[in-house]
C-alpha cells in the first residue's frame, strides 16, 4: 500500500487550446446576432462574461467602453448601452475596478475595501484635498446629496451660490471641486448616475442608484472577485488573475489558494507559459475558433501585456502616450483577432468630418495567413457601418 499523499500531476494545456479557452471565457466564441438583431439580452451576455469593462475619454475612433460589444456582437445600437448604465433598473454603473471601469451593481460592493482605504491609497491630488481642505470636501458632499445628479461643473456652479468663494477661505476653484468630487467618488460615497453627451460623469449618492449596500470583509470581497476574474479569464496565472481587478498580491494569493482547495479552480501546466497557471474547471474548451475581432487597446482580452504576448505572441503595447516619431504601430491600436492568434495591429481613426474609418498604419504578424486580409476587410467594413461612416480609407 503506498503511504504518503498522493499528489497529482498536473494537466498539459497546449497553447493553442489556452488560447481557445481565453477566448471563449470573454465571449469571442459566442454565437454573433445579425446586424440590428443585438438585444440588452445579448449586451448582458458581454456583461456577464467579461465582467469589467475599462472607460478611457480618447474618443479618436469611439470611446473605449462601446468597442468591447463591437468587437463580441457586431453592429449594435450604442444608445441602448447607454441606457443600461443611465436608467433604472441599472445592469451597469461605475468605479475604480481595473482602471476607470463599468461593472455590474452587484460587484460594486466587493470593492468597499478600496473605497476604504481612499484615504491612504487615492491618487495623491485626491488625498491632498481631503487633508487640505475637508471643509471643501464635505460642501461638495452635501451639495450632491441635496441637488444631485450633478456634473462637476453643476456642482462649482450651485457652490457657488450656497457657499461663495472666499478670499482666505478653502482656496477652492474648479479644480479642486473636481478633485473633492473624484476622492467622494474613490471613497464610495457618491457615484455615478450615468454621463452626459459630452461625456461628463453625472454625481449623485449611492443611495439614488444603486440597491441597499451590504458591506463585504475584505476577504470574502478578494475571493469573490477572484472567482469573476477566473470566469473571465477561463485560463491565466495569478498575475493574470489578480490584475483584472487590479488587487495586491497577497490577498488574491490567499483567494487563489482557497480557490484550488475547493476545486473551483485547477493547477495546470502551459509549456509555453512559464509560472503556475490556473484553469477554471467549468471554461468551455473549444476545439477549434474562427473568430474575427478588431479589439480596443482597453479590451479586457489584452488588459495583461505578459498574458498577452505568453498567449497570442504578440508583444502588444498602448503608444497614445509615447511621442509621435517614437510610436512602432500608431496611436490608436488595435489588434485584429482571426482564428484564435492576434494577426495584426490596426491603427484607426473615425474622420467624422470625412465620413470614413480612416485605416492610417496596419501591420500584420509574420506568420499571419494570407485569408486574415479579406477577414480583416470585413470588419472594417462593419465597423465603418457601426459609426455610421461612409466607408473605409486605408
Amino acid at each position: 500500500m503506498p503511504s504518503g499523499p498522493i499528489t497529482r500531476t498536473p494537466a498539459r494545456i497546449t497553447l493553442p487550446a489556452a488560447r481557445r479557452i481565453a477566448l471563449a471565457a470573454q465571449g469571442f466564441l459566442d454565437p454573433r446576432p445579425e446586424p440590428g438583431q443585438v438585444t440588452v439580452r445579448h449586451l448582458n451576455r458581454v456583461i456577464h462574461r467579461v465582467g469589467v469593462v475599462q472607460i478611457d475619454s480618447v474618443n479618436v475612433l469611439t470611446r473605449s467602453h462601446y468597442l468591447p460589444f463591437f468587437s463580441r456582437l457586431g453592429v449594435y445600437d450604442r444608445a441602448t448601452l447607454d441606457r443600461l448604465r443611465d436608467r433604472a433598473p441599472r445592469r451597469l454603473t461605475e468605479y475604480w475596478a481595473h482602471e476607470a471601469s463599468l461593472i455590474p451593481p452587484s460587484t460594486w460592493p466587493l470593492l468597499g475595501f478600496r473605497m476604504e482605504r481612499a484615504k491612504h491609497e487615492a491618487w495623491g491630488g485626491m488625498r491632498r484635498v481631503h487633508q487640505e481642505h475637508p471643509e471643501l470636501v464635505d460642501a461638495v458632499l452635501d451639495e450632491v446629496r441635496r441637488r444631485g445628479p450633478l456634473t462637476a461643473r453643476e456642482c462649482d456652479g450651485a457652490l457657488s451660490v450656497d457657499a461663495p468663494r472666499r478670499e482666505g477661505a478653502w482656496g477652492w476653484n474648479w479644480s479642486a471641486v473636481k478633485t473633492a468630487l473624484e476622492y467622494l467618488f474613490w471613497a464610495g460615497q457618491i457615484t455615478s448616475a450615468g454621463r452626459t453627451t459630452q461625456f461628463e460623469r453625472r454625481y449623485v449618492t449611492p443611495d439614488k442608484v444603486l440597491p441597499s449596500r451590504v458591506k463585504v470583509d475584505p476577504e470574502t470581497a478578494h475571493l469573490e472577485l477572484m472567482r469573476i476574474a477566473a470566469r473571465a479569464h477561463g485560463i491565466g496565472t495569478a498575475r493574470c488573475l489578480r490584475d483584472y481587478f487590479r488587487l495586491g498580491a497577497a490577498e488574491s494569493g490567499r483567494a487563489l489558494d482557497t480557490l484550488v482547495a475547493s476545486g473551483e479552480l485547477e493547477l495546470v501546466e502551459v509549456p509555453e507559459w512559464p509560472g503556475l497557471v490556473y484553469l477554471d474547471p467549468a471554461a468551455r474548451r473549444p476545439r477549434k475558433a474562427e473568430v474575427e475581432a478588431l479589439v480596443s487597446p482597453f479590451d479586457s482580452l489584452v488588459w495583461q501585456r505578459e498574458r498577452t504576448q505568453a498567449l497570442f505572441g504578440m508583444r502588444y503595447r498602448l503608444e497614445i502616450y509615447t511621442p509621435a516619431q517614437q510610436r512602432l504601430h500608431g496611436y490608436y491600436v488595435l489588434p485584429f483577432v482571426f482564428g484564435d492568434t492576434l494577426v495584426a495591429r490596426v491603427d484607426l481613426k473615425a474622420d467624422r468630418v470625412a465620413g470614413a474609418l480612416i485605416v492610417k498604419r496596419c501591420t500584420w504578424e509574420r506568420d499571419a495567413p494570407a485569408n486574415a486580409r479579406a477577414a480583416l476587410d470585413r470588419q472594417l467594413r462593419l465597423m465603418a457601418e457601426w459609426l455610421e461612416l461612409d466607408g473605409v480609407i486605408a
